[in-house]
């Protein structure tokens, strides 16, 4: 693992850090949901902020220059998105920059980067992700989401479960299944569903303080265009696949849990009661501090074997499931 920058790179990080400590607005800083990329784009003031990274490509940094984004190594892509989060600092849609544009832009036709690439670059369109179903989770290609051909058209049937931001999002990644003949990795079709599809229902799921984060989404002859149909029909699962080559360190979640331990660090010192407890809950919190550290340890090693050409399936699995369960 690479823990120490190299000059190049240095000098990156130290751009990001200064062009964040200038630009970056102080009552835009630290909101979690803007952070993680889910809330950002609402309002004049996100606008704003996105117009600003536009202008260095920041928006998309790990596109193509010639399709709006920045161009940037996987390590400086690591950097980019590790100062961000330090800064607290809101994201665009990572939905659609960091997983529908990449797809879209390898693997879509020219008529599908016109309509889609530009909306999300100006954070106007947001995506949600409809891979999992409530009977194929970890077990993806087992999802039972129909999309049977009707002329020219697909007519979509099913489920699916915990699908970040579905409520707000004007279009979803969808895999569905298009052949029941074959094995499961070969019967899969990838579509760029419109959630104002007539047969498209939304319905939150929300958390102990009553604020809808996953949804269930359901598809009742949902009818979807073919022009929709991202890459080749049943081939759906090597589309998918596709994100694999973009940095997916999980850097973000690592700073995160990083600072959530410092807030309750934080909390217990301001706390004046003395008790008996107070030893145990000491190392508690260094516990919990150690994992954080080892989750961005975790993050370091996938995007070093990123630089290096390789890519990280197991290794970015363990952390995205580390990251989870701390």
């Amino acid at each position: 693992m690479n823990f120490a920058d190299a000059p190049s790179d240095a000098a990156f990080r130290r751009e990001v850090q200064e062009f964040l400590a200038h630009e970056l607005p102080p009552d835009l800083r630290a909101a979690d949901d803007a952070v993680m990329g889910v809330g950002i784009g609402e309002d004049e003031r996100e606008r704003g902020w996105l117009r600003t990274l536009a202008k260095r490509g920041w928006v998309a940094p790990a596109w193509p220059k010639e399709y709006g984004g920045a161009g940037l190594s996987v390590m400086q892509q690591f950097i980019f998105n590790e100062e961000m989060a330090r800064a607290g600092a809101p994201r665009p849609n990572f939905l659609a920059i960091g997983l529908a544009g990449p797809t879209i832009i390898v693997h879509g036709d020219e008529e599908q980067k016109r309509q889609h690439l530009s909306g999300i670059l100006s954070g106007e369109t947001f995506w949600c992700q409809g891979f999992s179903e409530p009977g194929s989770g970890s077990d993806l290609a087992s999802l039972q989401t129909r999309a049977v051909q009707d002329g020219d058209d697909f007519i979509i049937n099913g489920q699916k479960i915990w699908t970040s931001g579905a409520h707000r999002s004007q279009r979803m990644m969808l895999l569905a299944r298009t052949d029941t003949e074959v094995p499961k990795h070969k019967g899969i079709s990838y579509f760029l569903l419109d959630m104002k599809s007539p047969g498209v229902t939304v319905r939150p799921l929300t958390n102990l303080a009553d604020t809808p984060s996953f949804n269930e989404v359901f598809f009742d002859n949902v009818r979807v265009a073919r022009k929709d149909l991202l890459g080749e029909l049943n081939k759906g699962w090597y589309v998918a696949t596709t994100t694999l080559d973009f940095e997916r360190s999980g850097i973000i979640n690592g700073v995160g849990l990083q600072a959530m331990v410092r807030e309750l660090i934080d909390f217990v010192r301001a706390d004046g009661r003395r008790d008996a407890g107070r030893a145990a809950l000491r190392h508690e919190l260094a516990d919990r501090m150690i994992e954080a550290h080892v989750s961005i340890v975790l993050s370091y090693r996938v995007a070093t074997m990123q630089a290096n050409g390789l890519i990280p399936n197991q290794e970015a699995s363990v952390n995205k499931l580390f990251g989870s369960e701390l």
